[in-house]
């Protein structure tokens, strides 16, 4: 027996992203950029770990002669510096993790991620919906809902590592959160590669729009 499918949420309420999404999106975008450049920095461009010697020998040619130890704590203080960074980066991203979660209870109808996560389940369900394009929409949306828990995760591991040497519990549990953290990271990594990678894609083909809804709030 035919059962029609009730019809969509309307969400005519005027721009498609609301300008305190629009912010929180480039804001977020713009920290954990700022955050992977700090990891870049310490494991690829500086290389702390390779400051010592290199120290040394420049010391060594001005006439100064440093133990080890002590050519180890001059490169330290480089690392600290870039770690500190990291920290008010990540502080910042908490921050922003918290704002996300409270406006989406006051964004307005479609506006609400909840709205347009239940909109592309239902398209999905729809007898005689483009199936190819209503699997994309809502694997997309359920990759935002992925994101949304690893940047969870990312936040809560990184605050939990900022404040293990205050708390004795967080202490103990220090090695697996960063394991935990590091991890999550090497995710998020993926998450934004795939996503810059779909965004160019749908500019490209049928989905033009995309970068400038997130600018302008779209329609």
């Amino acid at each position: 027996m035919y059962t029609q499918t009730p019809p969509l949420p309307d969400q005519s309420v005027g721009k498609k992203n609301s300008l305190a999404l629009r912010l929180w999106h480039w804001g977020s975008a713009a920290v954990i950029s700022g955050l992977l450049t700090t990891i870049l920095f310490l494991k690829v461009i500086i290389k702390t770990k390779a400051l010592g010697p290199q120290f040394q020998e420049v010391l060594q040619k001005q006439g100064v002669v440093m133990s080890t130890e002590q050519v180890r704590g001059l490169s330290r203080i480089v690392s600290h510096h870039i770690w500190d960074w990291h920290i008010y980066l990540g502080l910042t991203l908490s921050f922003l993790l918290l704002f996300r979660i409270v406006l989406e209870f006051f964004q307005t109808g479609g506006q609400r991620f909840a709205a347009k996560l239940a909109v592309a389940r239902q398209y999905f369900r729809q007898q005689g919906a483009d199936l190819k394009d209503a699997r994309h929409s809502l694997l997309v949306k359920y990759s935002y809902v992925v994101f949304y828990l690893l940047l969870t995760v990312m936040v809560g591991t990184g605050l939990a590592l900022t404040y293990a040497d205050d708390v004795e519990f967080l202490h103990k549990l220090e090695h697996d959160v960063k394991e935990v953290h590091n991890v999550t990271m090497y995710l998020i990594i993926a998450f934004v590669v795939v996503h810059i990678v779909g965004v160019v894609w749908s500019e490209l083909t049928k989905g033009k729009g995309i970068v400038s809804d997130m600018i302008n709030g779209g329609k």
